[in-house]
């Protein structure tokens, strides 16, 4: 008789990402991708990151290269302590925050330290599909706020919260993974409110907020907790350098209140005892240097062109059969399909009819924890120049 693996009953609750299973399609020559969240490689600061590596090497070599805090390099929790100052959080310390590897993990260990089976959390529809993964993979029975072009609608939100009673809130404010919506400032302000009125754990993911392409977007809610009393004791806020300065490096952090900081702290030493020294110290010699608002102004002129270029390619090339709102910022076009003049309206299908013209993106419903609308995709522009944006475009309305 074949061994049949015994596995923990937490595995029902999730399946295989549908991005990595479209991946496996992309082997085809010649084709467009739009499917992927990456930023673009060849935005990465090569010689900065080179001249923080051998800075690391020469200040300290011996702390670079060994085990360090599962907190965090202290020397980093300071230089992320500044930057989060730069945008406006300026009451946050090193003290008040730990180094996680990528805010992934920071999703991961909120997962371990605050979910119980049956739990209620509520979520964006539609949302990063690693969270909704995460957080049903720790038992959590998820709750979807609908969001519009200003980000999620308040309006419902606290509605559900009332109803529900939710162990947190799950937001991304500022250019949203896939929705790419800017929450707006009144919208902020009430997210913050009703969390002290209702007594309400808030988590805040913004690892997108840095790249916008014309004005400064609204403070983060960590920026604005303390211009409404008790909000900050009700506050997470998860930030990442992935999407500005390298994802291989794997350096996020969590700011958090002190006793959830201690159990995360707790769980992340059973996991991964600390977050690479190596890169840690790398991040942090890199925003010693002085180099990230330069870095930052580059990849948000690229972004900024390349997100223009698609959204004037898809007016052009599928015109009335597909709508979205343009975005400020972040990597991604969020759309869906009309159906109009007798087009595909289906995100899925239409999936399927693109990969044989040659370009892909990821259909929308994998983004929803409950009620999917299946007319909606995700585009992300960042990694594709702008002739390969206006190509694959023109592939895709030959595609409908």
């Amino acid at each position: 008789m074949p061994f049949t693996t015994p596995f923990a009953d937490r595995l029902n609750n999730v399946e295989t990402s549908a991005i990595r299973e479209l991946f496996k399609l992309l082997g085809k020559p010649g084709i467009i991708s739009f499917a992927g969240g990456f930023p673009d490689s060849n935005m990465f600061d090569v010689d900065g990151i080179r001249e923080a590596v051998n800075a690391a090497l020469t200040d300290n070599p011996g702390a670079t290269l060994q085990y360090g805090a599962t907190e965090g390099h202290g020397p980093l929790r300071e230089q992320l302590a500044q930057f989060m100052a730069s945008k406006g959080a300026r009451g946050v310390g090193a003290n008040d925050l730990i180094v996680t590897t990528g805010s992934q993990q920071a999703l991961d260990l909120l997962g371990k330290t605050l979910i119980s089976p049956g739990d209620k959390v509520i979520v964006e529809g539609p949302t990063f599909l690693a969270t909704i993964q995460c957080f049903r993979l720790y038992g959590a029975e998820l709750i979807t706020v609908p969001v519009d072009g200003e980000g999620a609608r308040t309006d419902r939100l606290e509605a559900l919260i009332a109803e529900h009673k939710p162990k947190f809130v799950y937001l991304i404010p500022t250019f949203g993974n896939p929705s790419g919506a800017l929450t707006s400032l009144a919208r902020r302000q009430a997210i913050l409110q009703m969390a002290v009125k209702h007594d309400t754990l808030i988590v805040e993911d913004d690892p997108y907020g840095d790249l916008y392409f014309g004005d400064a977007p609204p403070p983060s809610l960590l920026a604005l907790a303390d211009s409404v009393p008790g909000a900050r004791e009700r506050l997470v806020h998860c930030g990442s350098l992935s999407k500005v300065l390298s994802p291989g490096l794997r350096v996020g952090w969590m700011v958090a209140p002190a006793e959830l900081l201690a159990k995360a702290t707790m769980c992340k030493q059973f996991s991964d005892a600390h977050t690479s020294t190596f890169a840690q110290a790398t991040a942090e010699q890199y925003l010693k240097a002085g180099r990230m608002p330069g870095t930052l102004a580059r990849v948000r002129q690229v972004y900024a062109e390349r997100a223009k270029a698609m959204c004037q390619a898809l007016r052009r090339e599928l015109g009335d059969a597909i709508e979205f709102v343009e975005p400020q910022g972040g990597l991604f076009v969020w759309a869906r399909l009309t159906g109009a003049g007798g087009k595909v309206s289906d995100g899925a299908v239409f999936a399927k009819k693109a990969i044989e013209q040659g370009v892909a993106f990821v259909p929308g419903a994998p983004f929803y924890a409950t009620q999917p609308e299946h007319a909606t995709l995700r585009l992300s522009f960042a990694t594709a120049p702008i002739d390969k944006i206006e190509e694959g475009i023109a592939r895709l309305g030959r595609a409908l």
